[in-house]
């Protein structure tokens, strides 16, 4: 595994339970303009380059699975594929709808993500898509044959969300806590969800606390929006987390929040908190997406489109409706269990890689 260094894994190198892991310093996130995008995605590129000449001299391999961001994986794989070696596009982030969510326009930049988009699916030999909307990108827009494209959802591991006692010293006294884990980046909807805890606890005199679990970039604009509508009281923000600290936390929590506005990108993208919020039978507010629905279904309360204070008001129903925001929680835990965890997407991972396995004995046996 090749991949940058943050969030505590500083190691240039080490094995965990068999994985041989390369790390290299995190490169510097874009937030504006292109010669941001081309200093991050440059300084990436190039260790993948390094890291993949080193592991080819040193043991070989047979396939690249490059996940995106960036899209610009296809580069190394080509450089290997004259020896055989094959393309799989683990697709987990639509590019050119991220770059359109975080800067809020299109023009030449969101245009070359297409390209590299398009070259990303014409290089694989075979793709995996988060969802199926992205399964849809992957055979309308990315051109490949669907039976090339599988479907392995990002789910969690049931065994490792224990359901356990809340913690008072979490919850702060509070009536009502609600939970956020996950990026703290422009695109998550950050400020929406600081402008809905203003409508509950100024509007709606609701007694709750908010515990924020997360890093990303826009952390400190957030922190800074809190104190200047005066709410520091009413926010925790714990960083990263993870095991049982972050088991601890989401268990005191009553409501999930995911506060990802509608856009082309949040609309078709599957949230991995939202998927852990009912594994631990937690209601979930979010807004009126595709893929939230399609996650979350009737486990879930969702708010008209980026509007913060139809949000707080989802939020203060759930708060005066207690039975039905339980019976919302073991709703969302029984959809994990049956058809959304982990284990339900270890079929089609599988089938992945047997494809491409079997794609590349194939042409080998063409080329001999």
């Amino acid at each position: 595994m090749i991949c940058p260094m943050g969030r505590g894994w500083d190691k240039a190198y080490e094995v965990i339970e068999g994985v041989h892991i390369f790390r290299f310093p995190e490169p510097p996130e874009a937030h504006s303009g292109a010669i941001a995008y081309a200093r991050e995605y440059s300084h990436a590129l190039w260790h993948m380059f390094r890291l993949a000449a080193l592991i080819w001299q040193e043991r070989g391999f047979d396939i690249i699975q490059g996940c995106n961001p960036p899209d610009l994986i296809f580069l190394v794989a080509l450089l290997y594929r004259p020896f055989g070696v094959r393309y799989l596009f683990d697709h987990h982030d639509v590019s050119p709808e991220l770059f359109e969510a975080k800067f809020g326009r299109r023009g030449f930049l969101y245009n070359v993500m297409r390209l590299w988009e398009r070259a990303s699916f014409a290089t694989a030999s075979v793709s995996m898509a988060t969802n199926e909307s992205f399964q849809r990108v992957a055979i309308n827009r990315g051109k490949m044959a669907p039976e090339d494209v599988f479907v392995v959802r990002s789910a969690p591991r049931v065994e490792k969300f224990e359901l356990r006692p809340a913690d008072p010293l979490v919850r702060k006294g509070a009536k009502t806590v609600l939970g956020y884990v996950g990026v703290i980046g422009q695109q998550e909807g950050m400020d929406l969800l600081v402008a809905a805890v203003d409508e509950l606890v100024r509007e709606m005199n609701q007694d709750i606390h908010v515990v924020i679990t997360g890093f990303g970039p826009h952390l400190p604009e957030v922190e800074r929006d809190v104190a200047a509508r005066g709410l520091q009281d009413y926010f925790t923000f714990t960083g990263a987390l993870y095991g049982e600290d972050l088991l601890r936390v989401l268990n005191s929590c009553d409501i999930g929040v995911s506060p990802d506005p509608k856009n082309a990108m949040n609309d078709i993208s599957t949230m991995n908190k939202v998927m852990e919020y009912m594994t631990l039978k937690k209601p979930v507010v979010q807004f009126d997406l595709t893929e939230g629905r399609a996650s979350a279904g009737e486990a879930s309360l969702y708010a008209k489109e980026n509007d913060p204070k139809d949000f707080a008001k989802q939020i203060a129903w759930l708060i005066e409706h207690p039975e039905q925001a339980r019976e919302m929680g073991k709703i969302g835990r029984k959809r994990v269990l049956s058809a959304l965890s982990w284990a339900h997407s270890v079929p089609g991972l599988l089938a992945a890689y047997e494809r491409i396995f079997a794609k590349r004995s194939a042409k080998q046996a063409v080329t001999n």
